[in-house]
């Protein structure tokens, strides 16, 4: 039996100090300037650091509607890893990222407030999370290392840091600072993208002990350095509140502007005799312990208008003015985050003019793609976060299709549905419209996306689908739609009858459409015989190469040549609504088609074409529905022969499309409902 000796000893040989080691090291101002020469990143400001840690995860470039975006892999892949992956706003990401490169290259936006603007529920708080944790993970890296400084105790026992995490170039005279820089720039050994530079000056404490220290050496700075200050490894830390602050709004009978900018200490006035001496002041306002990092204002405009005010100093001038203190140097990002009915007011406010002046907006809309919409909630609804429990397919499509929907602004075009107008959204051909289409249809949409229901709402709709039938082995799309239907009732943020009328008509929208769905897939797991399919597609190919070439076809019972048979070209065709006057060009582009890929040397399969593989399985599911008599089921009286078929058809759902044994019986059921209530579509 082990032992916790055993334990820890096995743990012991485990243990690697290599990295704590290199994240507390500590050094003289001498070894600091060696590593600026050795890694001259080590001086980037706030935003250049921020806008370097976004691109060291790396981009992709995607395409949407023929423009080039890049997709920044921190925004994917690092956020997945950290269970905050965002999906659908590319766009809104790369004007955020472009605001950063700006104020990396100091073009002005760093003497902004960058503000997220969207609904609730948009992920603005989560790019703001992201920001912060990977800031924190980035400070821990070669490339991400900062430093900061901290003052020989009077006693000489023990060291005291800089409140503010100031950059130990600070320490520097203003008049060697040119020099200094000089030397740096000129001397450094890696290509650097960023000039180094000194900006700003030490916090009030810092100043008060370098100019009692210097003293002490009767002005020689470099020894006062040498002697009296340690250089250290700066880790950014929202727990620790280091680098990293958070600012929440509170009531504003509870709030101070000293939770911006710090307070007294009165305790220690007694001490050192004056509430302004730097000593008997506490650094530690959310702005104070974010300087070289990121602060975030949660719903930055529900601030005070004391608060406010703040702001201003501290985007444009990157200052504060601590009470009883001169303006006191900041470099930090300020990231700020609010919803439309908050922003209005803003607007509205006259005397809030200076503010929107130093604000950049970046705006965050819901998603409006569905595909990106259904990979939000699988994020939280797949089978291994959900244990014991099937999620049929389509039941997380269906509720991000409603969302979806409800966001979308009614197409001008006479002749497009909402429906439609989503689906050329996410990437699907509709007769009659190109992509240039779809760019005029956005462009007619300048705001789709702030509006509509939360991805929120239908998290807690599908949660309570999971937890509201305990005896069911699997939820459905029908249990969901019934929680969104169900809900709407009470929700909130639906203002009038109409909002709710148009919500419910959306939902019965999506039912047609779940209908079409499943009814496809049951159709195409009848007609899922490979054999059957590969023969139907044969004698159709036959007959449109005799037809397109004017040839006769060999019947191949009675060796006799005949005419091609037009019935049977027509019984596949209309299945994917070719009219007789489209048959020719439809029949000539399948065989432009396969000559194209002969050309390649490659062999013709239907399912390379799409629509050839819909029509031909369509016509084997007309075939052959009536021998198995799917509408029977709902009668409960089935013979043994068609029992049989109906299982195959079963098995197929479930090894094809991701039913399970009770989920693929309750799809059958429905769509022998709708077979027996004569509803079949063609």
């Amino acid at each position: 039996m082990a032992t916790a000796t055993a334990i820890l000893d096995t743990l012991r040989t485990q243990l690697d100090t290599t990295e704590y080691k290199k994240l507390h090291w500590e050094g003289s101002f001498s070894d600091y300037l060696n590593t600026v020469l050795e890694t001259p990143g080590v001086t980037r400001t706030a935003y250049q650091r921020l806008y370097d840690m976004i691109l060291s995860h790396g981009a992709e470039d995607v395409y949407e509607n023929k423009d080039k975006l890049p997709r920044y892999k921190f925004f994917t892949e690092f956020a997945t890893k950290h269970a905050d992956g965002i999906y659908g706003l590319d766009r809104s990401l790369m004007q955020l990222v472009n605001t950063f490169k700006s104020a990396a290259l100091g073009y002005g936006t760093e003497r902004r407030v960058i503000l997220l603007h969207g609904p609730v529920g948009s992920a603005k708080s989560t790019i703001a999370r992201l920001l912060k944790r990977g800031l924190e993970e980035y400070s821990r890296t070669d490339a991400g290392m900062l430093f900061s400084f901290s003052w020989k105790t009077e006693d000489g026992t023990g060291w005291t840091k800089d409140p503010m995490h100031g950059e130990p170039l600070q320490l520097v005279p203003e008049e060697h600072r040119a020099q200094i820089l000089t030397m740096l720039n000129d001397q450094c050994q890696k290509p650097y993208q960023y000039e180094i530079k000194i900006k700003g000056d030490l916090s009030p404490y810092s100043r008060y002990e370098y100019k009692t220290r210097l003293a002490k050496y009767d002005g020689d700075w470099l020894k006062m350095l040498a002697n009296e200050v340690k250089v250290y490894r700066l880790v950014l830390s929202e727990k620790d509140r280091i680098g990293i602050g958070t600012f929440q709004p509170k009531d504003e009978k509870n709030q101070d502007s000293t939770e911006l900018t710090g307070d007294i200490n009165y305790r220690k006035i007694a001490e050192y005799g004056s509430d302004s001496d730097p000593r008997a002041f506490n650094f530690d306002g959310e702005l104070n312990i974010a300087n070289r990092g990121i602060v975030e204002f949660i719903e930055v405009l529900k601030l005070d208008v004391a608060f406010l005010y703040d702001l201003l100093g501290a985007s444009q001038e990157h200052k504060i003015k601590p009470k009883k203190f001169a303006q006191t140097d900041i470099d930090e990002v300020i990231l700020g985050h609010t919803n439309e009915p908050e922003y209005k007011r803003l607007q509205n406010n006259e005397f809030m003019e200076a503010l929107r002046d130093r604000t950049v907006k970046i705006d965050i809309p819901y998603v409006t793609r569905l595909r990106d919409e259904v990979k939000i909630y699988e994020k939280d609804f797949n089978s291994d976060r959900v244990r014991g429990k099937h999620i049929a397919p389509h039941t997380v499509e269906v509720a991000a299709m409603w969302a979806v929907l409800t966001r979308l602004n009614p197409p001008k075009h006479a002749s497009l549905s909402v429906l439609q107008k989503m689906k050329l959204y996410n990437g699907k051909t509709l007769p009659g419209f190109t992509e240039d289409n779809v760019i005029e249809l956005k462009r007619d949409a300048l705001h789709e996306g702030m509006l509509g229901i939360s991805p929120r709402y239908i998290q807690d709709k599908i949660s309570n689908a999971l937890v509201a039938h305990p005896n069911e082995d699997n939820i459905n799309p029908f249990m969901v739609m019934k929680e969104l239907e169900d809900g709407l009732r009470n929700h909130s943020l639906i203002k009038d009858e109409d909002q709710y009328r148009h919500y419910k008509e959306l939902l019965s929208v999506v039912r047609e459409e779940y209908e079409d769905i499943v009814k496809n897939e049951v159709q195409r797991a009848i007609a899922a015989d490979e054999d059957a399919l590969i023969r139907l597609c044969g004698n159709y190919m036959d007959n449109v190469r005799a037809y397109t070439q004017r040839e006769k076809v060999r019947n191949r019972y009675t060796g006799n040549y005949e005419e091609p048979d037009e019935r049977l070209m027509r019984s596949v065709e209309e299945k994917i609504d070719i009219p007789e006057g489209r048959k020719d060009d439809f029949r000539r582009e399948i065989m432009n088609y396969i000559g194209a890929l002969a050309i390649d040397g490659k062999k013709f399969d239907y399912k390379t074409n799409e629509r050839l593989q819909k029509a031909l399985e369509l016509k084997l599911f007309e075939d052959q529905k009536d021998s198995i008599k799917l509408s029977s089921l709902v009668s409960n009286v089935v013979d043994k022969a068609t029992q049989e078929k109906i299982d195959v058809v079963k098995s197929r759902l479930i090894r094809n499309y991701g039913y399970n044994e009770s989920s693929a019986t309750d799809v059958l059921n429905f769509v022998a409902s709708i077979f027996a209530r004569g509803q079949t579509k063609k």
